[in-house]
Formats: structure tokens, sequence, C-alpha cells
């Protein structure tokens, strides 16, 4: 890497997961409409041929219309090819394939459990952390060989285990977690200016919010518009929703939209609690009470939001297939569309040609006071010439702090656990977990078939144990 004037130039990304039919394609998006950093991006997947068609991919942008800078897409077999060196790592993989995320999602629904997401918490999101831990310490123990001053940013759930796992590894680590879900509540913001006070056309960065806790279970303690405190005109519009949900500008048709909600559950959490939860709808239901929000399909139904089937997802894959092929055969045109994603910006933040304030996931240094020190939280940072800094985000207010301490001290206990491959160990928190609602016999017969459906990727565990 050089710089030239305000230009940071011959930058080496490396793409962990480089084969992805949809966040790299957003990655060579933004990174193409950026005219001040350039260089070269290095795809490594377990899946070379991927890695090889996002090359091709990838080399398009170059020629888009649009594009201010250019980047050369390199697909390579060598994991150590991609890391060496390199000024960035990127980390976006899928622990599995989708056959086990179907175990994941679908297996406990013979047992009244029901996921929206299945990637985070649940049992859902434990067994895939069991299969994803392995891969992240092997990932930061290459960081470590091959690039160790490198900023590494994550994309992959479980964002607060995949953190952890990095920084327990390779302790001197430069690596955050990214998430958008607060962005999308800064959106609902907007809309509550819009629907309250009248005020139109306020895009979601105008909004300043003070997020804390944990991954997908964040809520915001302040939030403003210019002068204006936030927290009375949400609650005039949680209060004028909270029967009909909200979708107006939003994604309004959430019965047809795996993804989107009206925004039932967060209006139903601030009412209970006064605080904003920061998170979508289906992130939100998943760390409660397994009753209240996700009882059986109806009560989804009723709350606005939908169980996201993993055929769904087998489906959108291959219709990602296809859109792979039309754009490497020149069918389809790539295109340079903004993704709303701030990877991109960290990245230029962190070399020194913007300054940025957003919300990251690191271990906490005291800027949730309330929450234990090394514990992986989400708050806002600074991000600067090779530095981020959290903000001080404060204590996690009284009325949810049970909720949050318990789903923090869970998280760290579930990474002492899968770090020491203690499957009893892991079972206890997985029969503990608030949407595993069956009897403790049934919770031992369905956590042995989840990983015996996916035990292709748990082969550092003695599974016989239970």
């Amino acid at each position: 890497m050089n710089f030239n004037g305000n230009k940071a130039e011959n930058l080496k990304i490396a793409y962990v997961g480089g084969g992805s039919r949809g966040w790299a394609w957003g990655l060579m998006s933004d990174l193409a409409s950026c005219s001040d950093i350039s260089g070269d991006v290095y795809l490594y997947d377990i899946d070379f041929e991927a890695a090889k068609h996002n090359e091709i991919i990838g080399n398009k942008f170059n020629s888009a219309e649009g594009a201010k800078s250019v980047w050369n897409y390199h697909a390579v077999e060598a994991v150590g090819e991609a890391l060496t060196d390199a000024d960035f790592v990127i980390i976006s993989i899928l622990p599995g394939t989708f056959d086990e995320m179907e175990s994941d999602v679908h297996a406990p629904e013979k047992y009244g459990i029901y996921q929206s997401v299945g990637d985070t918490s649940g049992p859902g999101g434990i067994v895939r952390a069991m299969r994803t831990m392995p891969m992240i310490e092997e990932i930061a123990e290459n960081v470590k060989k091959y690039c160790p001053d490198a900023w590494v940013i994550n994309y992959t759930n479980p964002m607060t285990l995949c953190i952890k796992t990095l920084y327990r590894v390779f302790p001197k680590i430069k690596a955050f977690g990214c998430c958008h879900e607060v962005f999308g509540t800064q959106t609902v913001l907007a809309e509550a200016l819009k629907s309250v006070c009248g005020i139109e056309n306020v895009e979601r960065h105008e909004i300043k919010v003070n997020p804390l806790a944990v991954n997908h279970f964040t809520w915001i303690t302040k939030a403003t518009y210019k002068d204006m405190d936030l927290y009375p005109i949400y609650k005039k519009f949680a209060e004028k929703y909270a029967q009909t949900g909200y979708t107006e500008n939003l994604e309004s048709n959430w019965m047809n939209n795996h993804f989107a909600s009206c925004q039932k559950v967060k209006f139903d959490l601030f009412r209970r609690y006064g605080v904003i939860a920061a998170a979508g709808d289906r992130h939100l239901a998943e760390f409660c009470e397994g009753k209240w929000y996700l009882k059986d399909p109806e009560t989804v139904k009723s709350w606005g939001f939908s169980l996201t089937p993993v055929s769904w997802r087998k489906k959108d894959l291959k219709d990602r297939l296809q859109k792979s092929e039309d754009l490497r055969s020149g069918k389809e045109n790539v295109k340079i569309n903004g993704t709303g994603e701030e990877g991109v910006n960290q990245i230029r933040a962190l070399l020194g040609l913007c300054e940025l304030v957003t919300n990251v996931n690191v271990p906490n240094i005291g800027q949730i006071p309330n929450l234990p020190l090394g514990a992986v939280v989400e708050s806002n940072a600074v991000f600067r010439s090779n530095d981020i800094t959290p903000v001080m985000a404060g204590e996690v207010p009284q009325s949810i702090y049970a909720m949050v301490s318990r789903i923090c001290a869970q998280q760290q206990m579930l990474d002492t656990a899968i770090a020491n491959r203690d499957v009893t160990a892991i079972f206890n928190l997985f029969v503990n977990d608030p949407l595993v609602t069956c009897s403790m016999e049934d919770a031992k017969k369905l956590f042995k078939e989840m990983t015996e459906n996916t035990k292709k990727y748990l082969g550092t565990y003695d599974l016989s144990v239970l």
C-alpha cells in the first residue's frame, strides 16, 4: 500500500469466503464507487470455482458505468497467498451448507420450537456456533501467521462469538464485527419523524443514535435529529402503531418478504421496557422467551414478521447461481449501486481518508460499564487513521439489564465451552436457552439429532458424551 496525495493505492484486501454470491458483489460495487482507494482483492474460498467466478465478475466492475477506481480481483487456492501482507481481511463465510442450516432452523419444530433466523441464538444459533468457531479459530491463526497487522472485518454470524474467538486465538488481532441492524432502526426513526412531526426526507445517517448491548439484541438509549430528542416522538409512534404495525416506506410486504416486518415486536418491547430496540424483529424475537413472539407460526404472523424457511434460502441460492452465470457471461451487466453498508467507509477511515462514527462489535473495554470487561459488545466507535476507539455508551438500562446480561453471560460461557470442546457444557447452555421450551428429555433428543445432522463439521467434538 502507498499514498499518492489524498489517495491510498495498491491496497491488498483478502476476502475469506470470496466465493460469496451476495456480500462479495456488494463489496465490489462499494469499492468501485470510491475514488480515493484502489488495489487488489484476493478471493479465497473452499469452493475455488466460486471464487474464480467472482474474479471474473469483480474485474467487470472496473468498466462499469460510474466506476471511480480500479480493483484487480484474484481467486487463489491457498489461504496464505490471500492473506500474506494483506492490509485488510474480510470474513464472510457460510459455516457448512444450507442442508446444515435446514437442520438448525427446522429440526426443533417437531418439539414446538420455532426460529425466525436461527443463526445467532436459540438451538440453531448454538449448533451453528459449534461448527463456525473451529473455522474462525483457523482464520485467526492464519491472520497471526500471514498478516498480523491487518484490520479484520467480520460479517459472519454468530457475530459476537466470531469476534470473541478471533481475539481468544490471537489477542493482538485488530478485528471488529459489522452489522446493519441498527441502520434499519435509524430508518424507522426517520419514519417516526415523518408520521408524528411531518418532517420528511430525513436520511438514516442524519439520525444520531447511541446503541449498546450485544449483537442482534441491540438497544438505543439516545436518539436525536438535529436538536430534537426522538424518544418522545418514538413513544407516540409506537403507541399509534402498536396494534397495526407500521410498513409505509419500509419493507412493507412482510407477508411475502422473509426479511421484513411491520415493527410490532420493536413497539411491544419499547412499551414494555421504555427503551428502543435496535435490531430487526426477526432477531429480537429469538432472544426473548419462546412463547412471547415465536410460540407457533400463527403467533409469528400476528406479530407481523416471518419465519425464514431454509427452502427459500435454497431457492434463492439457485437464483443467485444463475445471476452469477449471467454476470460472468455478460447477459447481465454489473451495476454500481450503493449497498448502505459501511465496510468500505470503515476502510477509508482506518486509512486516514475520513473520520467515521458507527456501530461495531468489539471487546468491552469499559464502553458499557455494567457488562463484563472483555465480553464482545455492540456500541458506537470512532474510526480514525489505524485506530478504532469505542464510544462511551453508558450502562445498559436497568429495565432491560436482566435480559441483556443473561445473553452476554451465555455467550461468554458458550465461547469457553466451544474453546474447550466441552459438549456437556454446550448442552447445558442449549437446554437453558429461552427458546428451548421442551422437556429435558426432548432437549437431549433434539441436541443429539441436530449435532448428528451436522457432524461432518463437528469432527473436533466428542459427541458420544451425551
